[in-house]
Order: structure tokens, then sequence, then C-alpha cells
């Protein structure tokens, strides 16, 4: 299959380009500056340009451009960053999947949607919740709508904590509780909804090849888990004590604003992927964290 992938060089789609060209794929990337390669492909989200007879023949898009939410401080204009990075790249992918008649686009979603659920489990049927992260996941999606209305199987992949040693939020974690200085943050009863890596890579695979599976999708392990009981998974893999403790109060003023989104509890449920016969590799908290410690 011939597929564009916007978002390449992040964290997902740097394992994600490898993975399907592995398996087969003519991979085409989409960067930011001149195309240097036959397989790169030039483009400008926030001017909306993109190089559309490059992308004759593409018969999927997967869209994960957008910068992290917890790289920096949320100020003002890191906020309109947030958004604009999301829903511009977005757009731009959507019309260019109508424009050379693609059959799928699978664009990056968070489990930002439902917002703080407390220990309320939701899966894709659940609304939207109320918050800034809900306002930005609420217009990315949307952003996709002219490729829908052009015929385009369109999946929104929300996607939980990645578990990664190479980056987001693991890759900070992970070298406190290797010397012995991790611990819960907040009380620790807040629910994160996470997901491996390589469940992750499996799972967008599995949905770039599945025809009948369209709409909001969550890409999070089955038995999400409470921050006390990750923190206890990791003490495990990595033999150290978890003793120390990180106040909500401390969090607020080291992270500000999005200290709201470490500190929430979101528990969200694969329903999608587990009715369409998907099967996770690491199901639970300690499974990922072995999985973590390995890669």
């Amino acid at each position: 299959m011939r597929i564009a992938i916007a978002g390449s060089s992040g964290l997902i789609g740097t394992e994600l380009v490898k993975t399907l060209r592995a398996d087969g794929h003519d991979v085409l990337r989409l960067v930011r500056r001149p195309a240097q390669a036959e397989s790169e492909v030039s483009w400008n989200p926030t001017t909306g340009d993109v190089s559309l007879a490059r992308l004759a023949g593409v018969e999927a898009f997967i869209n994960l451009a957008g910068v992290g939410v917890g790289d920096k401080r949320w100020s003002r204009r890191y906020k309109k960053e947030i958004f604009s990075s999301r829903v511009d790249s977005t757009r731009t992918i959507a019309q260019a999947a109508a424009t050379v008649g693609a059959k799928t686009l699978i664009n990056a979603s968070a489990i930002g949607w439902y917002g703080d659920t407390d220990s309320r489990t939701v899966d894709e049927t659940a609304p939207a919740g109320s918050g800034f992260l809900c306002d930005v996941v609420v217009a990315w999606e949307n952003a996709a709508e002219v490729a829908r209305l052009a015929g385009i199987r369109v999946v929104h992949a929300r996607t939980g904590l990645v578990v990664s040693s190479h980056g987001g939020a693991w890759a900070k974690i992970s070298p406190l509780f290797k010397l012995g200085l991790g611990g819960r943050l907040g009380n620790g009863k807040q629910y994160w909804s996470f997901i491996s890596m390589r469940d992750e890579i499996a799972a967008l695979s599995f949905l770039l090849t599945s025809a009948t599976i369209s709409g909001p999708v969550n890409l999070t392990a089955p038995q999400p888990a409470t921050n006390a009981e990750i923190t206890k998974a990791m003490s495990a893999v990595f033999k150290r004590p978890a003793i120390f403790h990180v106040p909500a109060v401390a969090l607020k003023i080291v992270l500000g604003e999005f200290s709201q989104e470490v500190l929430g509890s979101t528990r969200v449920l694969p329903t999608v992927l587990q009715k369409n016969g998907f099967v996770f590799s690491d199901p639970d908290a300690l499974s990922a964290m072995k999985t973590l410690i390995a890669t």
C-alpha cells in the first residue's frame, strides 16, 4: 500500500515508518522543508500547501503531526501552538486526501476528548468533556470532516499515554525509577490510560487495514491503572523502591496549568479495538513496564 505520513519524525511516527516499510508498504514522509529524497513530500500545514503531484496514488494518509502538550509550560502562546499545530495539519491532510482520492485517513487524536472522568470508565461512545484539551481534540477531529464528506474512511486514533523509553512522559520518569527516586504523583489515585509503544504501532497498523472501522477509536490498554499502581509496577520491574512522593502543590508550581492533566483522572477503555478482534501484547501496567525496560 502507498501511504503518506505526517509527523513521521516524532516518537510514534519514527517507529511506525520503520514498521510499515518492514511490512512492505511504500511510505512517503511529509516534511516541512524541500524534499531531499523520493520518499519525501514537502508540505506546510500553516499555509495549507502540499506537493499534491507527489501524492498521486496514495491510498492512505496517517497524520501524527502536532507539538507535544507537555514539552513546554502552557503559556497563552504555547496553547495556541498546541491547537493550531493539530487543527492546521489535519485540515491540510484531509483536503489533500480528498483531492488525490485516498481511501483512508487515520488522524491522530487523544483521550483528552473525555476530560477528567475520575474513576468512571468511558469508551468511544462518551461525549466530549470540558477544558482546554477537550476543546483542542474536538476541533482537531472536526478538521478532518472534509475527508469524511469526500467518502474517505476517517479514523480518529484517540491515543493515551504512550509507554516508551525514547520520548514522552516515560522518558522523563524512567531515569528517576532507575535511581530509586521514583514515586507517586499527587495522591496517586488518578487513572492513567496508557499504551505500550508496540501496541500503539500494532493498533495503527491494524486500523490501516481494517476497512470497516471508522470514527473514534481509543488506543489505550484494556486495563487502565492508577498512578499508584503504575508506580508499583515500575518499582517492581526496575527493582528499586518507590518511596518518594511529589505533592500536588509542587506539580502545580512546576507545571502550571498542565499539572491538571497529570493530576486528572481519565479511565478509558479500547472498546472498538477489542470488538474488532485486536489483541494487546501489553494489556496491563506490569506487562507494559516490562516491555519498557526491554526496549
